[in-house]
């Protein structure tokens, strides 16, 4: 552990417990807490390592800092540095839902790339025109897992689920009318599908899907070689 006056308590054994560095989670944190934690964790990592959730000035404060970090502002995503491409062969296909969903899906798609992995996008493909995502059945099958993001019902990763081989990390978002309840209403589905084997994260948690995904091919690659 790596203690600072800033109130930072950095875990620098974290890459070497589970082969990737410790993030920064942003919301919450001072611009200087988020600069410097990213650094230290920059510095010393070999992989991948990102501030989730930050802000424009959170962002500012670190590429001072960290001049190759990049930022998108939509999805609040700060990758300080990136894996190289080859640690993990493999693709992962996002579907978003709708294109009101598209900043959680950058954000795990943006996750992703930053983490080695091929990313193909899938836009706009909800079950309000089931036709959509039938048009991609192809690519969903060569990917090696998909995460599907959907807000309203969620009833897309279900769908997928019944389409294709390939595991699917869903990811809820918070988009919808007040029956919605932010994002709960499509959590609660996607936790009773009846497409058994869905893995399913946290509201709007585009990063642990892309995490997940990781893991995932990353487990699944030896066995590929063998």
């Amino acid at each position: 552990m790596d203690e600072t006056p800033l109130g930072l308590n950095l875990d620098r054994n974290r890459e070497r417990r589970t082969g990737r560095a410790e993030a920064v989670y942003a919301e919450g944190k001072s611009p200087e807490q988020v600069a410097v934690a990213t650094a230290s964790l920059a510095a010393a990592a070999s992989g991948a390592v990102f501030a989730t959730r930050a802000t424009r000035e959170q962002f500012e404060a670190v590429v001072r800092v960290v001049p190759d970090a990049t930022f998108d502002e939509a999805s609040g995503l700060i990758v300080a540095k990136r894996a190289a491409p080859t640690e993990v062969a493999g693709t992962v296909a996002v579907v978003c839902a709708g294109t009101s969903d598209l900043a959680v899906a950058e954000e795990a798609a943006l996750t992703a790339e930053a983490l080695g992995l091929r990313v193909d996008r899938i836009v706009d493909v909800g079950v309000a025109g089931v036709h959509r995502v039938l048009e991609h059945r192809d690519r969903l099958e060569s990917a090696g897992v998909v995460v599907v993001v959907a807000g309203m019902e969620g009833a897309l990763p279900s769908v997928i689920a019944g389409l294709t081989s390939r595991p699917i990390v869903a990811v809820p978002t918070s988009v919808g009318y007040g029956a919605s309840f932010q994002g709960l209403a499509a959590l609660l589905t996607m936790l009773s599908s009846c497409a058994p084997g869905i893995t399913v994260v946290n509201i709007d948690n585009g990063f642990g899907a892309a995490i997940a995904a990781h893991r995932i091919l990353k487990v699944a690659a030896p066995a590929r070689e063998r």
